[in-house]
């Protein structure tokens, strides 16, 4: 996978990278146990300071989405159960309610964002979905 960053975008660096391997997680393009570049790697690539590749990192693997290896590098993590269904529910609802309350203020329709969602799940891979 190859990563961007836009430094013209209010959006800090770190935040784009997080987002980029979240999705590329999401949508089956990182798959479990696929390592990332090095620190030092991306933010030659990318042009950046390796700090912000780092924090990158620390706070992908603080939220599970990461693992590091010590002397291998850091990878994509096994999907975690770590949270309970009902925190897991919750944090869900959250999310949504995120999603919809800038639907609404963006002027979408209930079915507008109903055959957008419809759209674009089918680029996204689900637990228990098959690949």
């Amino acid at each position: 996978m190859e990563f961007q960053c836009d430094t013209t975008s209010r959006v800090p660096i770190y935040r784009q990278l997080m987002e980029q391997v979240r999705q590329g997680v999401a949508r089956g393009r990182l798959r479990a146990g696929t390592r990332l570049p090095s620190v030092r790697q991306l933010s030659r690539e990318l042009v950046v300071n390796p700090n912000t590749v780092a924090r990158t990192y620390t706070e992908l693997e603080r939220e599970g989405t990461l693992i590091t290896r010590q002397g291998l590098g850091v990878f994509v993590a096994e999907p975690s159960a770590d949270l309970s269904a009902a925190a897991r529910r919750e944090r869900f609802v959250e999310s949504l309610d995120r999603f919809l309350t800038e639907a609404v203020h963006l002027g979408f329709s209930a079915d507008d964002v109903l055959s957008g969602v419809a759209k674009r799940i089918k680029s996204f891979q689900f637990a228990g979905a098959e690949s």
